[in-house]
């Protein structure tokens, strides 16, 4: 099954609802580095007490970790908005057979069925 446009189209303005959420979310919790949908993690100066420090220490580390998995969900979905374009989204990247349209309405950044997953 050939997503038809009107499906394709959905799903593209799914893809870049998406796209927009997780940049906002990046946004907040660093700044871009110049490298698309790459954040440098910031954090706040609290001063230079040594709580103050292990404060700053815990927040970054809570702060990267969040920023990785965001910048790997932005990733997905410029690489789902790419196949979009170039017109090989809905195909599994492993077996090349259709992804099922429910599996894409669950996960609309898939890249492989459930079978290659």
């Amino acid at each position: 099954m050939t997503l038809n446009k009107e499906i394709l189209s959905e799903f593209k303005k799914i893809l870049l609802e998406e796209q927009s959420r997780l940049e906002k979310e990046l946004s907040l919790l660093g700044k871009p580095t110049g490298i698309p949908g790459d954040y440098e993690t910031t954090f706040e100066d609290m001063g230079n007490h040594e709580d103050e420090n292990a404060s700053e220490v815990e927040e970054y580390a809570d702060n990267l970790a969040l920023e990785n998995s965001l910048e790997k969900q932005l990733r997905e979905t410029c690489e789902a908005l790419e196949r979009v374009e170039n017109g090989t989204y809905g195909f599994c990247e492993n077996c090349q057979k259709n992804i099922p349209l429910e599996r894409l309405r669950a996960y609309p950044a898939a890249k492989t069925c459930l079978h290659c997953n």
